[in-house]
C-alpha cells in the first residue's frame, strides 16, 4: 500500500476521532439537517460546533448548502456509516470476550 494512501486514511480517521464529530455524523444518518437544528444538541458554542463540522467537510465526509442564512448539512459519503457498524461489531466481540474471561 502506498504511503500517500495510508496518510489519507489516517486523515479521515483523525477526523472521526471525536465524539462530537461522530454525533454529528449520526445526526445526519437520516438525511440533511439544518445546523440550527443541530446546535441545541451540543452543549458548545456555535463556533466550536462549526470547527467540528469544518473538519468533517475538510476530509469529505460532510457537505453543506446555504439557503439564506440557514446552513444545511448532509453526508457526502454515507458509506462512513458502514465503518460505524463495523466498529460496533468490534466492541461487541470484545465485550463477549471479556465476559467469557470473567466466567473462567
Amino acid at each position: 500500500m502506498e504511503t500517500e494512501e495510508l496518510k489519507a486514511r489516517a486523515k479521515v480517521m483523525r477526523a472521526l476521532a471525536s465524539p462530537v464529530r461522530l454525533r454529528i455524523i449520526e445526526e445526519l444518518r437520516h438525511g440533511e439537517r439544518c445546523m440550527c437544528d443541530l446546535q441545541p444538541l451540543f452543549p458548545r458554542n456555535k463556533s466550536t460546533l462549526s470547527r467540528h463540522i469544518a473538519e468533517l467537510r475538510y476530509v469529505g465526509i460532510v457537505g453543506e448548502r446555504r439557503e439564506g442564512v440557514r446552513i444545511y448539512l448532509r453526508l457526502l459519503t454515507p458509506c462512513i456509516l458502514n465503518m460505524f457498524d463495523c466498529a460496533m461489531g468490534v466492541v461487541r466481540t470484545e465485550a463477549k470476550r471479556q465476559a467469557a474471561l470473567l466466567k473462567e
